[in-house]
This record gives structure tokens, sequence and C-alpha cells, in this order.
């Protein structure tokens, strides 16, 4: 996780105990910045809290936390396991279980002075819903005590009426982390594992050729298994529009849905002028995932085009501007296995298998003109086409008096691999988390 932080007294709440629930309680008493960890259940889990105790211990995943923390060799690191009070030390970190309360609203943040709450249900997105809302809110964390939640999920907001709300933001550490307001906003997201990959796999093309040279972009993730999905086939609910979500996991290569173009918008806001499309399949591995990122750039030439090296330059000499190993760029090849667990890299690009191609894209001048002049009615402004054509005609020579102007363009396909469990959303969440604790200090 880096260099060790001095532990401070100072408490964080986890609302939920999810797969990132659980790895954040992993990456937490790892970093051992929380004095304390009080994580919400809300209903009572197994037959005692050792029950809760080997839960948090083995993962089918990442295997077992004390061999995770410090090698094959170590042994148990969970102790003195209190059932009457709810409590246990994991790796030194005291960390005690509230199992009474579902609705945010309800939980004791106050009563155990709980500050910050890391929202990990995926049950509480839509910051517009007051705290006061009988199915529970995100809002209600703060009526609780806490004075900050961070959300481990992109927001939404069902009611398309409504607009995010001024105390709230999006953020993705290292990207745009500083939008982050401490006087005004109460909840941010840190938006999801799939936005934070693609996030840095966009960051370093727009940065050198600047948000008017890229044309269009689209992405498909090739995803990992989540629990949402189903171990074997089930009957759908009643008016469910999606049949492939009641289908194996294990057997099947499944179409489904992502926002991660939406969420990227709020990230990076230059990606809302750029017509960009994301694409998502879930295949039959628990973590582990890969984004295949197409761009379409406006060239300078047919002669000297963009090539491959330059794609992966660009990102070789990223690496550096991004804190923390944030972006990793290989000329190894990888299978999905060898990203697991690989500490803070929301990206890993794989220089091998970077492609471009570039050609002559062909317009009409005449209905490029019109176009232009249907805009500038639009707007109110005039625009006079026959003026325009004689003006491009004299930088045109014979061979174009056709009127049909080429611009090279070149569509570049990227590879970045991403562990969207602990080893990039986790541990960067991880990272978000202590940030904003520091600033409540």
């Amino acid at each position: 996780m880096g260099e060790q932080e001095k532990m401070v007294p100072q408490k964080l709440g986890i609302n939920g105990l999810g797969r990132i629930a659980k790895l954040s309680i992993w990456h937490h008493v790892e970093r051992q910045y929380f004095s304390e960890l009080v994580v919400n259940i809300g209903r009572e889990v197994g037959r005692s809290l050792e029950d809760i105790a080997l839960f948090i211990e083995k993962d089918s995943t990442y295997g077992r936390l004390h061999h995770f923390l410090h090698g094959c060799r170590a042994s148990r690191v969970i102790e003195e396991i209190n059932d009457q009070e709810g409590s246990m030390r994991i790796n030194g970190v005291k960390t005690t279980f509230l199992r009474k309360h579902r609705n945010p609203a309800d939980i004791s943040w106050k009563d155990h002075g709980v500050e910050l709450v890391v929202d990990a249900t995926g049950a509480f997105l839509d910051p517009t819903v007051p705290a006061e809302d009988p199915k529970g809110s995100v809002r209600g964390h703060l009526v609780a005590g806490a004075r900050k939640v961070i959300v481990s999920a992109p927001f939404k907001i069902k009611d398309k009426s409504k607009e995010m709300p001024p105390d709230a933001v999006t953020t993705v550490m290292g990207i745009n982390d500083a939008d982050f307001d401490p006087k005004r906003h109460v909840i941010v997201s840190h938006a999801s594992c799939t936005t934070t990959c693609l996030a840095y796999m966009v960051k370093p093309l727009l940065d050198y050729f600047g948000p008017m040279r890229i044309l269009s972009a689209s992405m498909a993730t090739v995803h990992a298994a989540t629990p949402s999905q189903q171990v074997l086939d089930r009957a759908p609910k009643a008016k469910a529009d999606d049949l492939r979500k009641t289908r194996s996991v294990f057997n099947n290569i499944i179409l489904t849905t992502t926002g991660a173009a939406k969420a990227l918008g709020l990230v990076i806001p230059e990606m809302k002028e750029i017509g960009f499309i994301a694409e998502s399949v879930r295949v039959p591995v628990t973590t582990g995932s890969l984004i295949i990122l197409v761009v379409l750039i406006q060239d300078e030439s047919l002669k000297n085009p963009i090539n491959r090296n330059l794609i992966n330059d660009i990102y070789r000499k990223a690496q550096s501007h991004f804190a923390d190993g944030y972006l990793v760029y290989t000329d190894e090849q990888n299978v999905s296995s060898d990203i697991i667990g690989l500490p803070r890299a929301a990206a890993v690009i794989e220089g091998h298998e970077t492609h471009t191609r570039t050609a002559a894209v062909r317009f009409d001048l005449n209905h490029v003109l019109n176009v232009c002049a249907a805009l500038s009615s639009e707007q109110g402004l005039a625009f006079d086409v026959e003026q325009a054509l004689k003006q491009a005609g004299k930088a045109m020579d014979a061979e174009q008096q056709a009127r049909i102007i080429q611009i090279p363009v070149t569509q570049a396909v990227i590879y970045g691999w991403y562990d969207n469990e602990l080893g990039s959303y986790t541990n960067m969440l991880g990272d978000r988390t202590v940030s904003i604790a520091k600033m409540l200090r």
C-alpha cells in the first residue's frame, strides 16, 4: 500500500459487508491509518462473531488475510473476539460490528464517534432522496452523525427531473479528487472500477492530443462476475426487461450495461463533448477485468501518421505524471489472473496489443458547408455558403475542384487491465477515504 502512515485517533464507519466492504477492511487494517473501524452489517450473521471473523479472514479470490498481510508463513491476525461487545482486533485494529439497523438514519454512528462513513452497500446511490425516506437514503448517515459519506459506486438519480445536488460530487482519485470541496460537499461518489480504469486510459490521450482532435471514442469492458449475478439459472422477476441477469454466471458470457460513459463525463468534463459509447460483457472469472478502448483521432498527415509507438510512448511517460502507481504501462503479455491484487493500479496498459490504423476520411464540401449554414441558422447567425465555397475553392488545387476534401484520421485500439475488486478499486477507494479523513482532523 506504499509508505505506512501513522495511526491517528480517528474512526472510520463502513456500511455493508459485501465484496467492497470486506476488502476495504483488508485495506484499512493493513494501512493502519484509522485507530478503529466500525462496520454496520444491519443483521445477524452466522452463529456468533467468530463466523464473521472467519468470513473476513478467508477469501476465495485473494486467499487468507494474514497471508495477504504478512506472507505465506504468517499466522492468524484476528484476535480478542468479544461476541457480547461485537468487537475484535484485526491486525491490531479494533473493529466493531453493528448488527441492528439497515436504514442509514438509524445507525448509531454518533454514539461510536464516527464522522466519516463509506457506504458500500450499493443500495443508497441517489443523493436526491431525503434522509427521512422510509426505505433509507445515503443522507441518513448524515442524520445519524456522520459529517461526510463516500459511496463506493456511481450515483443513480431515479427521478430524471432532478439534478445533482450541490453538496454531492463524483471523483476518481488522482484524476479529479481536487474537485472535492470540504466546505461544500458532504456526499462523494468514488465512481466505479470501470470508470476509474477508463479515466486513466483516456486522460493521457486528452492531455496529449487535446479534446478537439479526439473525434469519438468507444469502449467495451470484459468484466469479471459480480454478486448481482446468479450462480444457476432462475426465473426472472415480474416485469424484468433484462432476461440475461438471471442466467448462470458459471456457464455464460453475458451481455450487460455499464454507466461508465456517463460517469466519465462527471470525472473528465471534456468527455461530454466527445461522442462516446460504452458496452459491457460479463465473463466467468472472479476478478480481473479488461477495457478495450477505441479512439478516433484527427491526424495531421497520411505520410507520417499517429502510430502504436507514439500511443505507447504517451502512456509510458504518463506513468510518472500520476501519483502512487495509479497508471502502469507494460510491454509484457498478460492474462487476467496476472492483474489480481496488483496494488493501486487503476489501469495496466498492455502496450503489446496497442494497434493503430490511419485512413483518409472523405467529405463533400458542399454538404459540410450546408450543415454549417443550418447550424448557424439555428443559432441566429448568418452564413453565406457560396462565399464560403469561393474561399475554399481558392485553396484547392485542380484535382480538388470536385469539392471533395480528405482528412487523415487514425483509429487507435488500447487495452487496459484492472483488478475490479481489491487491487484497483478498493485500494484507490482507501486513498480517497484517507484523503478526506485528513481534511476532517
